[in-house]
């Protein structure tokens, strides 16, 4: 982790937009007027995917991805203009939200401006540009162990951004990028923004692997931790996709999760999210509302910064296409949303214990039953999950009592030391 990275970053809540596919604009003008809807729902980022031109040659879809960048250097004209995307600054700051840009640095589109000016920077493989991975097929690779100037280049663009007001960056696969660049990077967007947030999109450990194995970089989280505040919690994604779909076991997940509090540095901070716009929908994932409640209320209550992606909070159950018109479904919203759950765990999550309390995932005998603990020396906070929604009676050590839960205002009970675990996600206080 960034030795200067703030504990407080694990209070953090992130909401993620496509803006293509967020509206029927799809424009910066329509994103402003669904600001104060944001904010309302307690989020401090709105992250936005690639505002840049994309690339035409060997684009995927109708519309092409928005990773396949063209020119780092202007804005995608389906967005609007420069001058919009800073009104769109300004109006996220007037609200007091930070806006934050991704970042594709590992590769461009075939014909990207920076080709056109610079081949010498790129990747080549037989003579011919080329990338390290094989179903990427709309991009090329860049390659920062040959000329210096690439980094500068790239490290001014992202001074540009700084300097314009964006408050953070989200590093697309970060790991496989040198992370003497990152360090230089955010040395260098410092002097502009002494509080600029840092999110890498570390990758899967299999993917570090595969690239590793094909002889090139891939950094493992301890390593990209050095440059970034906050990364990708993809090091044990798999074992919670592995228990969703059948396939692993829930105590694998809660196992990967302890071995993060020992392996990552003390002021670690990861990015906890049930859906992005590389997976799948949560919504369609589960069984129903009530499973969805348990898991929304378990990744708010996880030790880090917390991600929606947009859509997530009107029960979307489809992921909108990278690469076509295909929009967030807003039909239902009105009369089907988590809304009031989104702004309640919110609120929960802002208390300092989120942050700084020990962190602890408490090992209980019950099948599809998650236990988790905060504590500090006020109180204990827990957090238990029903994610299977099987009725049952779970046996704890804590005191006899009546005790409030956060998610819903009704007492949770404590009898000769038992809980009633329903189809209600748990939080609640036990003060010392």
């Amino acid at each position: 982790m960034a030795a200067d990275t703030p504990l407080i970053y694990r209070n953090l809540l992130i909401y993620q937009v496509y803006l293509r596919n967020h509206n029927k604009t799809g424009m910066f003008k329509e994103l402003i007027t669904d600001l104060d809807r944001i904010k309302r729902l307690g989020f401090d980022i709105l992250y936005l995917l690639p505002i840049h031109p994309v690339g035409q040659i060997n684009k995927k879809g109708e519309k092409g991805s928005s990773y396949s960048i063209s020119d780092y250097r202007t804005i995608n004209p389906e967005y609007g203009t420069l001058e919009d995307f800073k009104d769109l600054i300004n109006e996220a700051h007037k609200r007091n939200l930070k806006l934050m840009i991704d970042i594709v640095f590992n590769h461009t589109a075939h014909d990207a401006v920076l080709l056109k000016e610079h081949p010498e920077w790129y990747y080549y493989r037989n003579g011919k540009n080329a990338n390290k991975v094989g179903d990427w097929g709309d991009v090329v690779d860049l390659d920062f162990t040959k000329d210096r100037g690439l980094w500068k280049e790239l490290i001014d663009i992202l001074k540009y951004y700084a300097s314009l007001g964006v408050d953070g960056f989200r590093c697309d696969v970060a790991s496989l990028i040198p992370i003497e660049f990152w360090v230089e990077a955010r040395d260098e967007v410092k002097e502009i923004n002494k509080d600029f947030i840092w999110l890498a999109e570390s990758v899967h450990p299999g993917f570090i692997k595969y690239i590793r194995d094909s002889g090139f970089i891939a950094h493992s989280d301890g390593e990209v931790f050095q440059a970034f505040d906050i990364l990708y919690d993809y090091d044990i994604f798999d074992e919670f996709k592995n228990y969703l779909t059948k396939k692993g076991s829930l105590k694998d997940y809660l196992n990967a999760l302890k071995r993060q509090e020992a392996i990552y540095p003390a002021n670690y901070c990861k990015l906890r999210f049930l859906e992005n716009h590389d997976q799948e929908r949560i919504a369609g994932l589960v069984k129903n509302e009530a499973e969805l409640k348990q898991w929304t209320a378990f990744i708010f209550f996880l030790k880090g910064a917390t991600m929606i992606y947009a859509g997530e909070e009107a029960l979307n159950v489809r992921r909108p296409s990278l690469f076509d018109i295909d929009k967030v479904d807003w039909s239902n919203y009105e009369e089907k949303n988590l809304n009031e759950l989104i702004i309640t765990l919110g609120s929960m999550k802002k208390d300092p214990i989120m942050s700084e309390g020990h962190f602890y995932v408490v090992d209980v005998d019950i099948d599809d039953l998650i236990v988790m603990k905060y504590e500090n020396e006020m109180k204990v906070r827990y957090g238990i999950f029903n994610v299977g929604l099987n009725d049952t009676l779970l046996t704890t050590e804590i005191e006899d009592g009546e005790y409030l839960n956060y998610v819903n205002g009704n007492k949770v009970t404590v009898n000769n030391h038992k809980i009633i675990i329903n189809e209600n996600p748990l939080i609640f206080d036990v003060f010392k």
